[in-house]
């Protein structure tokens, strides 16, 4: 042990007491922290670690239990780090500043004065480190649970949906049927043709509960289909919908391209993003104009389905695609996330863009699941 090291520890030891009460006077301690007396005494540990620190130098084990003690304690006491942060400076700016005065000549007080200064930077640093791992393990802990608790609520909703969906089908497949033999009987009925429009439409909107409950969503038979033969019965079933909108569609299918896929899981896709548009264009003044075009280039199909109707937010488009987002006063937001995971179904994919004069869906399907004739 040096000379001044022995005179050094000697003076800190004789001002101990009023070196503490200086640095409590001038520390930061929030009304509702509830380890302030924990403060105070890691403030008498971290000065005795300083005095051995003059003696020789420290092991990491030795700075690491305190911080991490410190640290542990500032996330259970549910305060801001800058506190911390602020006492431990505080506290070394009054070390040094007692060490200055100690009366030992600089040149032999320097290198402990740098060592001094090592020891709190060392110690802050172990401490907000520390203070910063179990933060984020509590953020990931609660996103965990968050997730785990959204998902039990969305499978009770699932079950739910699909018991009651199931009760509702049948009474409702009863009235599509005597609808249906009514206008056999009395085909000049009138109205008839718009109840059996009306309940078609709900049918399908059931279909969309019970495929999002089905793990495969819907029978998996797969045929050759003309697409646009398949389009335009999808838009001929729609024409009351686009009259009653009053919309405008221009079909543009090149001939004789050839599918190879689900029947009906396709019509649900056309029918939902084409009923999407007729949705979206009620918010427009003026002419309402929905284009449906598909072509083969590169070896894909391309079906694009563009509607002039509002500007969807580039950062909303993502989203559309996930369950149970909507932006429908009464909608359900599972029609984009059914038509994303039927057209994935069948190896394709599904994207948006949108601008201020269109916002367009475009559909490609891969070459190995179509055959173009």
């Amino acid at each position: 042990m040096t000379s001044a090291s022995t005179l050094l520890i000697q003076y800190l030891e004789d001002h101990s007491d009023e070196f503490l009460h200086n640095w409590r006077k001038s520390i930061v301690l929030s009304d509702n922290d509830l380890y302030k007396e924990e403060v105070l005494n890691n403030g008498v540990k971290m000065f005795q670690l300083v005095k051995r620190a003059i003696v020789k130098p420290l092991t990491e084990e030795e700075i690491t239990t305190l911080a991490h003690k410190t640290a542990l304690e500032r996330v259970n006491a549910n305060v801001n780090i800058s506190e911390f942060v602020y006492n431990v400076n505080i506290g070394k700016s009054i070390v040094i500043k007692w060490v200055s005065n100690s009366g030992i000549e600089l040149r032999e007080l320097q290198p402990l004065i740098e060592d001094i200064n090592s020891l709190f930077d060392r110690f802050s640093y172990l401490a907000v480190r520390k203070y910063t791992e179990i933060k984020e393990q509590q953020l990931q802990e609660k996103d965990l649970y968050i997730d785990q608790t959204h998902k039990e609520r969305l499978t009770i909703l699932g079950q739910m949906s699909s018991s009651f969906v199931h009760e509702f089908r049948n009474p409702l497949t009863s009235i599509i049927g005597f609808t249906k033999l009514l206008q056999n009987g009395y085909p000049d009925l009138p109205y008839l043709d718009i109840m059996q429009h009306e309940l078609e439409q709900l049918n399908y909107r059931i279909s969309q509960f019970l495929h999002v409950s089905r793990k495969d969503l819907i029978d998996s038979t797969r045929e050759e289909i003309i697409l646009t033969d398949h389009l335009e019965e999808t838009i001929e079933f729609l024409y009351p919908s686009l009259l009653d909108g009053d919309v405008s569609i221009d079909f543009k299918c090149e001939e004789d391209i050839k599918v190879l896929g689900n029947r009906d899981e396709l019509r649900q896709v056309f029918l939902n993003l084409i009923m999407n548009s007729i949705d979206a264009l009620q918010e427009v003044d003026g002419h309402k104009q929905i284009t449906v075009s598909c072509n083969v280039k590169d070896g894909r199909t391309n079906l694009i389905i563009s509607n002039n109707g509002p500007e969807i937010k580039e950062e909303t488009i993502e989203a559309i695609f996930e369950p149970f987002y909507t932006t429908k006063d009464l909608g359900t937001g599972i029609g984009l996330y059914i038509c994303k995971k039927l057209i994935e179904k069948h190896g394709g994919a599904i994207s948006c863009h949108s601008n201020e004069k269109w916002t367009t869906f475009t559909i490609v399907i891969p070459v190995e699941s179509n055959v173009v004739m």
